[in-house]
């Protein structure tokens, strides 16, 4: 085994040789799917660094049964990714707020056969499916200035949340009424709006 590399077992590294990041790229950025950094897939929005989507799906834990959400789901890599780990008995709700991605997304994640994710347009003004809470795992890929309280209350008991906060990646664990934070280096993400 490389130096470095995830023990063959590790469900995180299966989920990424499953859903290669090439297939969820417009056809321009797909020769640049191994840079490990940001590329655009329009309307403003990128496909995250994957140094970056494999720690915050580290951070996450998400495991076979959960419900997710995936907030940002923009070109449906992290919603294929959190859906190859939940398996066909979890079930993971991606949003995204442009129409553009919504119908881009979706296509990209209707070719990975995996029925159990779906992406759907954002309510304008509403943060989540906050309809469809609770939730195990909330995976945020845009940056707000403050924690944002609405998608902390759609956690179920013992949820966490991965999501980005003014430039430091938060993990939050709802724990009945009391919340539990930790913060794991500093990011950049578009803003979440």
């Amino acid at each position: 085994m490389r130096d470095g590399a995830p023990p063959p077992c590790d469900a995180v590294a299966a989920a990424f040789r499953a859903h290669p990041r090439s297939a969820f790229l417009r056809p321009a950025e797909r020769a640049q799917a191994a840079y490990d950094g940001p590329l655009p897939i329009g309307c403003g929005q990128t496909n995250s660094q994957p140094r970056t989507v494999e720690a915050m799906l580290r951070l996450l834990e998400p495991a076979p049964g959960m419900r997710v959400l995936d907030v940002g789901a923009g070109s449906g890599w992290t919603t294929a990714l959190l859906a190859h780990l939940v398996g066909p008995s979890g079930a993971v709700h991606g949003v995204e707020l442009e129409p553009e991605l919504v119908r881009f997304g979706s296509a990209n994640l209707a070719a990975t056969d995996q029925p159990w994710a779906s992406i759907v347009a954002a309510e304008p003004g509403v943060l989540g499916l906050p309809q469809l809470a609770p939730f195990d795992r909330i995976l945020v890929s845009a940056e707000p200035e403050v924690l944002p309280q609405t998608l902390v209350e759609q956690l179920g008991e013992g949820g966490v949340m991965v999501i980005p906060v003014a430039g430091v990646m938060l993990r939050v664990r709802r724990r009945g009424m009391r919340i539990e934070r930790s913060e794991h280096g500093f990011y950049a993400f578009v803003p979440l709006r």
